[in-house]
């Protein structure tokens, strides 16, 4: 045990000093206290008039503006400029009206929905709940080629319509050009939050089959919103701009413009300095540098992500919308319970997270009141000696003297692990997980032979790529906490395609009438915590810190739980 120990710290030692190298910078974190007392010059409450403010990022977009249609979380970020929902999110996680108001049924089944009158496009049509209907009916075509029909399957007939059995979803009414009916197919405590929010214009889109839609023009280069913000210009891989939209119907915006620029996060301190960027998702090894900025303000909170390890277990066929478990070499509980024990998750956060992270034992977030206490879960700390245990029970031994394990057949066993592409730290994460497994004895490789393209990482986990046995993956909840969205059997981002009969039962019961009692929620959601814990189907590694780094130069950004984008008009610049 000591001399697994003592590789481990000689492993961390070296990638550490790797990545410090390729950062070139200190990797110390920062002290808060010294943060507070920092004399930085006082922002006057002058607000200038106009301006344009610059969001920088370190992914580049795949192009795709609208939400329907969109699976990168810088696309959504640009989204979140230029687009409005039927309903917003406060700081409790509560949903409150936005586009929309809503009166429920006595028998919670229907629920009407009464549009704001006068809100305008970008086009200049003014929106009507039928753009919203188009949406609805546009994730339930047959031909739509997007990820969120699961925001619509719950409508009562979304399912015949999606099978091409029905022309329309029978549970949709229009009772008029502002008020729309929708009837859902079972009553469930969370059917407003999962009910897709965003509409779609409905004449910007005149004349393109469904088929069509995610590739077009009106989708990729000249999208129509009704946020704040709208598209100006795009340049691949480079950067969008957004200008004003003096109608949006809040309120005239203060700034003149916001452009979404793509850029190297080694190089952000210089940027910020430079004033080339005003505001950043930032990584936790930029913190330190970007804290010794004087124009600089970081904001950090707990937010409702979760990285974790994802594990194959089958495929998605989608014809019929259905996660197929037919892939076995993470079938062994034992295994899988041997592979997280062997992770020093506590290190790791150190290492490359620069500590701004806390170890997960669920994939729940503390941030919301479903998660369960630390102390109903089993923990799973360091463990190389549980985790040789676990692996010689479950049958897995090394029967060739070579140093990695053979199957309980006898056959040779390999795992291909796989991360997507980005900063340093990347690098030295993977390696670090990859290591940790080969020192238990279970050889485990990189995936293609090196970190793949975000972007072509995210099309790999799509298609169920038989490169990746085991990969990397990073998860936000947003504001609901049910996380049927990536755990239930049959959810399109259930990228393991895990399949388990007490787990669906369990997310659904936490979704029934019963559940409208909250005692009772939490209770069910526990228990789910419990049996996913247990059985490990992925592996939680950690729930992330949200960072911000912000030029003292802009103001009136409001971040909580779910992001930094709330009330983006209010943004501005101060002298």
């Amino acid at each position: 045990m000591k001399k697994t120990k003592t590789l481990w710290s000689l492993l961390l030692m070296l990638v550490m000093a790797l990545f410090l190298a390729a950062c070139n910078s200190d990797s110390g974190t920062t002290d808060k206290d010294a943060q507070k007392d920092k004399e930085t010059p006082a922002a006057t409450t002058d607000v200038k008039e106009g301006g344009v403010v610059t969001f920088g990022t370190d992914q580049a977009p795949e192009g795709v503006f609208d939400p329907a249609f969109a699976g990168s979380i810088v696309d959504s970020y640009i989204q979140n400029f230029m687009m409005d929902g039927v309903y917003d999110v406060n700081d409790e996680l509560e949903y409150v009206p936005n586009l929309a108001k809503w009166d429920i049924s006595e028998d919670k089944l229907t629920y009407t929905f009464n549009f704001e009158k006068g809100v305008k496009w970008h086009n200049g049509e003014e929106l009507t709940g039928e753009d919203w209907v188009f949406a609805l009916e546009t994730l339930a075509h047959p031909d739509y080629d997007g990820p969120r029909f699961n925001y619509v399957e719950g409508v009562k007939g979304a399912e015949e319509k999606k099978a091409g059995k029905a022309d329309k979803i029978a549970g949709i009414e229009v009772v008029d050009p502002y008020t729309i009916k929708i009837t859902f197919k079972e009553v469930k405590i969370n059917n407003l939050e999962s009910i897709w929010q965003y509409p779609m214009p409905k004449k910007h889109y005149e004349g393109i089959a469904v088929k069509d839609l995610s590739e077009s023009k009106q989708v990729r280069e000249n999208p129509v919103g009704l946020g704040a913000f709208k598209v100006k210009k795009v340049v691949d891989g480079e950067y969008s701009e957004l200008e004003r939209f003096d109608d949006y119907w809040k309120g005239k915006p203060a700034l003149d413009g916001v452009i979404v620029k793509v850029i190297d996060p080694s190089l952000a301190a210089g940027a910020f300095q430079n004033g080339e960027i005003d505001i950043m998702d930032i990584r936790p090894q930029s913190v330190k540098e970007l804290s010794a900025l004087s124009n600089v303000r970081i904001e950090e909170t707990t937010g409702v992500s979760y990285s974790y390890i994802g594990l194959r277990f089958g495929h998605r066929d989608k014809a019929t919308l259905k996660n197929v478990a037919d892939f076995d070499k993470f079938n062994s509980k034992e295994l899988r319970q041997a592979l997280l024990y062997a992770l020093n998750r506590p290190a790791m956060i150190d290492a490359f997270l620069e500590g701004k992270a806390k170890v997960a034992n669920t994939v729940i977030p503390v941030t919301f009141w479903t998660a369960a206490d630390a102390s109903d879960l089993n923990a799973y700390e360091f463990n190389v000696d549980k985790a040789k245990e676990l692996l010689k029970t479950a049958g897995y031994v090394d029967t060739d003297g070579d140093g990695f394990v053979e199957d309980p057949k006898g056959q040779p066993f390999k795992i291909l692990f796989g991360h997507y592409a980005g900063p340093a730290a990347f690098e030295g994460r993977s390696q670090a997980i990859i290591q940790s497994w080969n020192d238990i004895g279970v050889k485990t490789e990189l995936a293609t032979g090196s970190l793949v393209e975000f972007n072509l990482y995210n099309e790999m986990k799509d298609n169920d790529d038989a490169a990746l046995e085991a990969f990397f993956g990073s998860w936000s909840m947003g504001s609901d906490p049910d996380p049927s969205g990536l755990w239930a059997n049959d959810a399109e981002w259930n990228y393991g395609r895990y399949v388990d009969a007490e787990n669906d039962k369990l997310l659904k019961e936490a979704l029934s009438e019963k559940a409208f009692d909250k005692d009772y929620r939490k209770k069910v959601y526990v228990n789910w915590q419990k049996y996913f814990n247990e059985q490990l189907p992925a592996l939680p590694l950690w729930e992330n810190l949200d960072l911000y780094g912000i030029n003292n130069r802009l103001q009136g950004v409001h971040i909580n739980a779910v992001g930094f984008q709330t009330d983006v008009y209010k943004w501005h610049i101060v002298e």
